[in-house]
């Protein structure tokens, strides 16, 4: 099946959004918070033959980023997005389907609509917290050792600064070295992600950045952010789904399913941040049988 591209107005920009597939419809909420939606392509799409899939570039990202100033992107903006693609698509509570930063979303809009969500996948999910997020930061660091010098270099760099693909393309090479279990997956994930950025250009990476830099001061920069106390009380039925070798600590997911009420926590073994991936299999399996059980 053909996926079906569309533009969505809000304000005086538009939001690119993807649709394919057929049966109940998944919001896909790409993760970054500089990214846009491709780097999930086409694994994602195995999904496609049981759920409408509905991905969209968040504001500033990838193909929505014209007329679009990073300082007008918040944590606020991106919420009312998401809500303005629901109602878009005519949905009253669809699934939202979020990895690692979209799961963060994911999350903030549920606590916010949970009339309007029916269920949640987590995907990879980032920290709920800036303590977590500082636990995550610290071993993050200790993985990379001396590479976090190399990696350094480069963002110093006049071309990286500038948005330069290549230059991106060898941070990110560093960023994810211990994220993914297996170096096949992670040479697919890298050439899909160079891709990526070659496409976008210098001054969307640079916009995207800027946008990133707005949404990190939003939430895990933020003095007292904290998500865990709320997920307390939401209502959700949530899937929480991470790898045994992913780069967020394990206990970041944790933490997550084990405030939500509804929420069922798979760990995969031998894989990475990169769940729909490296695991594609297990992964179609833990959702479909979340979306067995009865409720």
């Amino acid at each position: 099946m053909s996926p079906i591209e569309s533009r969505i107005q809000v304000g005086s920009t538009s939001l690119y959004s993807r649709v394919v597939g057929e049966g109940q419809p998944v919001i896909v909420l790409h993760g970054g918070p500089d990214f846009d939606h491709g780097y999930l392509l086409p694994d994602l799409d195995r999904l496609a033959d049981a759920f409408r899939l509905i991905y969209y570039d968040q504001r500033g990202r990838g193909k929505s980023a014209e007329n679009v100033r990073p300082e007008d992107v918040t944590l606020a903006s991106d919420l009312d997005d998401l809500d303005k693609v629901r109602q878009h698509f005519q949905l009253d509570a669809p699934v939202l389907l979020g990895h690692s930063w979209g799961a963060v979303l994911a999350l903030e809009y549920a606590l916010r609509q949970p009339t309007h969500v029916s269920h949640l996948i987590l995907m990879n999910p980032g920290p709920a917290s800036a303590i977590d997020f500082a636990v995550l930061r610290k071993v993050y660091l200790k993985a990379l050792g001396p590479d976090m010098d190399r990696q350094r270099e480069i963002v110093a760099s006049t071309a990286y600064q500038a948005g330069d693909p290549a230059a991106v393309a060898a941070r990110y090479r560093i960023h994810f070295k211990h994220a993914l279990r297996r170096p096949a997956d992670y040479e697919t994930l890298m050439a899909t992600m160079k891709a990526g950025f070659t496409s976008q250009g210098p001054e969307g990476i640079v916009t995207a950045r800027a946008v990133e830099d707005q949404l990190m001061r939003d939430t895990w920069q933020a003095a007292g952010y904290d998500l865990i106390p709320k997920l307390r009380s939401l209502p959700v039925p949530t899937l929480v789904i991470t790898g045994d070798h992913d780069f967020i600590p394990v206990e970041v997911a944790t933490h997550i399913a084990q405030a939500i009420p509804k929420a069922e926590f798979v760990t995969l073994e031998d894989c990475g941040h990169f769940t729909y991936l490296e695991c594609a299999p297990q992964v179609r399996s833990a959702i479909s049988s979340f979306f067995r059980q009865p409720r």
